[in-house]
């Protein structure tokens, strides 16, 4: 067989075999015809003319994303860098506009990101902007929907993923969230030791307040038992002064014994002598009769009292006859 025929076969088979051609999954094919748009194919087998259509170019159908860093300033004057992640696509039935109309999707994607982030962020305050980060990427998503949709591209969702203030922000901002804590704690730890000290305050009035129940139930019970002891020593013929001074002198010995039994007792000076309670029952005698002479005297003056307004209130009706002073001193 001649070489030229062979070297003519081997060419219409690749030529034949250059014919077909397979698109992807999610992936359109541009076909042109001497440089002119003839056709997109969609995934499969396609068929073109050899040497007369050719591929122009592949489109991606799937969601793809972009991620962009913008550096801005606040309303309070605080440099922070945001990341806005872009999560577009191509739509299949637009394929011609985005493969012809638009050359470089991510720069356009990119200056409308900028544009919008510099145009909303200067309007916020730096807590603003991480409170309302939402806001930020609705507007940029609104921008871009309504500029990529020329150009075939849809706009599925855009985020704002990242805010990084400057680091002596960031610094400051700790240093006043943990200030704040800080306050917090204290209010919180005075509060507490200000419900302890309160409790505590309760309890010890609580405490005094049983104590003096105690002694005057105490000081109840002596004196009952006290009436009862001289009772009993009157109905075997002593009398009240002797039984008195019995008592006296039984609890001044009983003193005497509790104090000697006790160990731990400090260094006390009592009169021992065997007129020690004689004198404490002749003083508590001299004392009783004391008091009960100022007792007279009290309820004496108060008798006399109406009789002396009485005689204030006649001199103001008019010149009476004169009366004889009362003197309750002579009488006493």
């Amino acid at each position: 067989m001649d070489i030229t025929l062979i070297i003519i076969i081997v060419f219409g088979f690749f030529i034949f075999l250059s014919s077909f051609f397979t698109v992807k999954q999610q992936t359109s094919v541009v076909i042109e015809r001497f440089g002119k748009f003839l056709s997109i194919r969609q995934s499969g087998l396609q068929l073109k003319i050899p040497l007369i259509d050719r591929i122009a170019g592949r489109v991606n159908l799937k969601i793809q994303q972009l991620d962009v860093i913008i550096e801005t300033k606040t309303k309070d004057n605080v440099f922070v860098k945001l990341k806005v992640s872009v999560q577009f696509m191509v739509v299949k039935e637009t394929v011609y506009d985005a493969f012809y109309k638009l050359e470089y999707p991510h720069d356009q994607i990119t200056s409308y990101v900028f544009d919008v982030v510099r145009a909303e962020v200067p309007k916020l305050k730096l807590d603003d902007v991480f409170e309302r980060k939402d806001d930020i990427a609705i507007a940029v998503k609104r921008e871009l929907n309504e500029a990529m949709t020329t150009y075939g591209y849809t706009i599925i969702n855009t985020l704002v993923t990242d805010i990084d203030p400057d680091i002596q922000v960031k610094n400051a901002m700790n240093r006043i969230n943990a200030a704040d804590r800080e306050k917090t704690v204290a209010e919180f730890e005075a509060e507490a030791s200000r419900i302890r000290i309160v409790a505590k305050a309760k309890a010890e009035a609580e405490s005094k307040r049983l104590q003096g129940q105690g002694i005057a139930d105490q000081r109840r019970e002596i004196a009952r038992g006290l009436v009862e002891s001289v009772d009993v020593l009157n109905k075997v013929g002593i009398n009240s002064q002797e039984a008195s001074a019995l008592i006296v002198v039984t609890q001044h010995y009983d003193t005497l014994q509790a104090i000697g039994a006790d160990a731990n007792s400090n260094l006390i000076l009592l009169p021992n002598s065997p007129q020690a309670g004689s004198d404490m029952l002749n003083n508590m005698v001299a004392s009783f009769s004391a008091s009960n002479q100022v007792g007279e005297m009290m309820k004496k003056s108060k008798r006399l009292k109406p009789k002396i307004d009485h005689h204030s209130a006649s001199q103001h009706q008019g010149p009476q006859e004169p009366e004889a002073p009362y003197l309750p001193e002579t009488e006493l």
